[in-house]
């Protein structure tokens, strides 16, 4: 069989690291067959290729050096980086936030774990105050660490000499062009090589081709030139519309946070794409970080209607229906889940609380169990944590304790776990224990209004008045509509203007 025939049989069925060490040989013999060249360059790309559309990360550079920042308040229900009013009682009361002040959906997304830090001193001290908030590194980087692992694939060194080759040349040549740079962009991650192309190719091109428009996008977009992004994505969708150019476009208006652009990206794009489970998806997501919960609710449900397995918008549901209390109908959300191949700690842990609000006894604790048999480092804190509840529901304020305790063990930083531990040693009359645990919730979790209300309360029957009253303010700058902390600010207020 004709060697180059067994090399294009391997890339189709996917074995790339068979494919590479074909073309290597036939490279050997004939180092100037430009078939061969390219097969190599592209089977070399598959086997580190991601989606980078759901991958890229912001880091603290890009937070903290943003030069496009127009308003430093921004107007509510038109930011994603500053918490929004509950729209459809959707509030806190209901529904608990992340560790970042997010509403909490059903599913862990791409830059959807990360806070935005206002100064520096925040951002280096978010590590060690906030798991789920910890900076990350920036997009570039990490594809960095991914490019340096696939060296290990070439004993030899590189493919490819970057340095020595000619651009300009094969910028000419479409057959060799675009294999090329996606091979400079995946695999050697050199953005300003490809960078370089894109823009040598494009010209060649006489600006016709819409692909290449694309591609330098992606490259300023990398490399922190929202702006000149947003121009090059614009211009390809003039030439020619595409669900991925549409995306990308969206995502450049995330990052300068003007998530109303981005829906009128997202919608225009299903005029052209009717239907089109990843545009929904983006406007689902977009309405949930402006906390219209009830919208992006309806627009999952559009997803279920196109795509009935699309695991996301199934665990938004059922999470939606938990904390509107309907644990039995999240709990067929959630074997639907179960059903479909998903295993994993948090989706047992989901299932043990269903179970228990859903009065079925029997399988709250064998849910449990399997999540603290599958759960990672970061996932058994909170299922010891949901644990407690289900003892304290029970009675069983020991156990709650216990569980608690196993929490923080896991989680030094866990503010929920402080904040329930105080309210069990407030219960059994130990209140300076219960102060200390208020005070480390409050500081890790400022957003969470329950640490403050509680220890308002704690401070208030202490005769502690002016605490009270200075934490209660906290507590309703976090929660302006709690009503039990209202109450509490109204009696303190009239008992210093009686003084």
């Amino acid at each position: 069989m004709d060697p180059f025939y067994t090399a294009l049989s391997l890339y189709r069925r996917r074995k790339y690291e068979d494919c590479a060490s074909v073309c290597s040989e036939l490279l050997e013999k004939n180092p100037y067959d430009q078939a061969i060249w390219t097969l190599k360059m592209k089977a070399l790309t598959e086997q580190v290729y991601v989606d980078d559309i759901e991958a890229e990360e912001e880091g603290i550079a890009e937070a903290l050096m943003d030069n496009d920042t127009i308003a430093q308040v921004a107007r509510p229900g038109t930011s994603l980086r500053t918490p929004a009013t509950a729209q459809g009682g959707a509030n806190q009361g209901f529904r608990p936030r992340t560790q970042t002040g997010r509403p909490l959906s059903g599913v862990v997304r791409p830059a959807t774990q990360s806070s935005r830090p206002g100064t520096m001193e925040q951002a280096l001290r978010t590590p060690r105050t906030a798991r789920t908030a910890r900076p990350i590194t920036s997009q570039s980087a990490r594809s960095i660490r991914l490019g340096t692992a696939s060296m290990l694939t070439e004993p030899d060194g590189p493919f490819i000499q970057l340095s020595r080759l000619n651009l300009g040349k094969y910028a000419a040549q479409g057959t060799v062009a675009k294999p090329l740079f996606e091979y400079i962009f995946y695999h050697e991650n050199d953005i300003r090589h490809a960078m370089e192309l894109a823009v040598q190719a494009t010209q060649a091109c006489q600006f016709k081709d819409w692909w290449w428009k694309v591609q330098l996008g992606k490259c300023y977009f990398t490399l922190g030139l929202i702006r000149d992004a947003e121009q090059q994505f614009r211009s390809a969708l003039k030439q020619h519309q595409m669900v991925e150019t549409f995306l990308r476009l969206a995502r450049v208006y995330i990052r300068l946070d003007q998530p109303l652009s981005a829906l009128d990206v997202c919608k225009t794009g299903l005029e052209y794409f009717p239907g089109e489970v990843t545009l929904t998806t983006e406007i689902a997501r977009l309405f949930e970080g402006l906390n219209n919960i009830p919208t992006s609710i309806k627009y999952y449900r559009d997803i279920l209607k196109e795509d009935s397995t699309h695991i996301e918008a199934i665990a938004c549901i059922g999470m939606q229906h938990f904390y509107t209390d309907q644990p039995e109908i999240a709990l067929r959300f959630y074997r639907r889940l179960l059903q479909m191949g998903i295993y994993n700690a948090e989706l047992f842990n989901n299932l043990g609380l269903c179970c228990f609000y859903a009065q079925q006894y029997d399988m709250t604790l064998t849910c449990f169990e399997q999540a603290l048999s599958l759960a990672t480092d970061e996932a058994v804190a909170d299922v010891w944590y949901n644990i407690a509840h289900v003892a304290i529901g029970v009675g069983d304020c020991n156990l709650a304790t216990q569980c608690l305790r196993l929490s923080l063990s896991a989680d030094s930083n866990h503010a929920p776990a402080y904040n329930n531990l105080g309210v069990l040693e407030m219960r059994l009359g130990h209140p300076e224990q219960a102060r200390a645990f208020f005070q480390a919730a409050g500081s890790l979790a400022p957003y969470l209004f329950e640490p403050h209300h509680n220890y308002a309360m704690l401070a208030e029957r202490m005769g502690d008045l002016q605490t009270s009253y200075i934490v209660i303010q906290k507590a309703l700058q976090a929660y302006p509509s709690h009503v039990s902390s209202k109450e509490l600010l109204d009696k303190l207020q009239k008992h210093f203007a009686f003084i």
